[in-house]
């Protein structure tokens, strides 16, 4: 048995998600049945990072074990071919150790959050990006994204869904940038907990906007109570950027 390292891209914009769900369909569930139908195995795909629906993929990463030999190249080729027409990609595949794990050997991740500032609707990236036609200050908002990052308890900024143990997460990058009609929200942590980027950045949107000013994004993040949350942004303009691993 082999294990697997893919990395794969997707448009997030026809699934429930990553995860397997009851009620839609999910990139997992494409994967998986990709995989069966050109190993005849029913192998799991494991993955760095759970993204929701309408949350697209630059470079996820994953792995699964296979019993059937095969070359990086074949197993991409071949598995791409069944994707189709589905928008998932399997842009790379390499043999790994097998105590290695997509998720639990990742030891950074990486987001992208796009925000589409002009007047004028989104035609080519609709479902890409997060509409917003009010011009943003987007100085304004990175003085308030400065307090956000660094080690703190982020209840606010997390859904009252989320499953991890505890809120406390050191958030190692969150700067923000416009470029062109839009503005790009670039983000990094070892891990994050569930909808807080789109929860900083929509709460970002609003200092933006001139409705909030830092200071209130301080409070907020202080007051560590999900009621303190401005908005929580659509998940359109979420990218998940890259996993990182010690041997990269």
């Amino acid at each position: 048995m082999t294990r697997w390292r893919l990395t794969v891209e997707f448009d997030g914009q026809p699934f429930m998600g990553w995860q397997r769900q009851d009620h839609g369909p999910s990139v997992q569930q494409s994967i998986e049945e990709a995989v069966q139908r050109m190993t005849g195995e029913e192998a799991r795909i494991h993955c760095a990072g759970r993204t929701d629906a309408g949350v697209h993929g630059l470079a996820m990463t994953a792995h699964v074990d296979l019993d059937k030999d095969l070359t990086p190249f074949r197993l991409c080729e071949g598995l791409n071919a069944l994707l189709r027409p589905d928008p998932v990609a399997i842009l790379a595949a390499e043999p790994v150790a097998d105590d290695w794990h997509a998720r639990f050997s990742c030891i950074g991740r990486r987001y992208l959050y796009r925000i589409l500032n002009r007047r004028a609707s989104a035609t080519l990236t609709r479902g890409k990006v997060w509409h917003v036609p009010q011009e943003l200050d987007v100085d304004a908002m990175a003085k308030a994204a400065r307090h956000l990052e660094g080690h703190h308890d982020f209840t606010t900024f997390r859904s009252v869904n989320c499953q991890s143990q505890s809120p406390v997460k050191t958030l190692d990058r969150l700067s923000v940038e416009r470029a062109g009609d839009e503005v790009h929200f670039h983000v990094a942590a070892r891990s994050f907990l569930h909808h807080q980027v789109r929860s900083m950045v929509g709460t970002l949107a609003l200092v933006g906007k001139g409705q909030w000013t830092p200071d209130d994004v301080r409070a907020a993040l202080e007051a560590k109570d999900r009621q303190a949350l401005g908005l929580n942004a659509p998940p359109d303009g979420l990218y998940f950027v890259e996993a990182l691993y010690p041997e990269d």
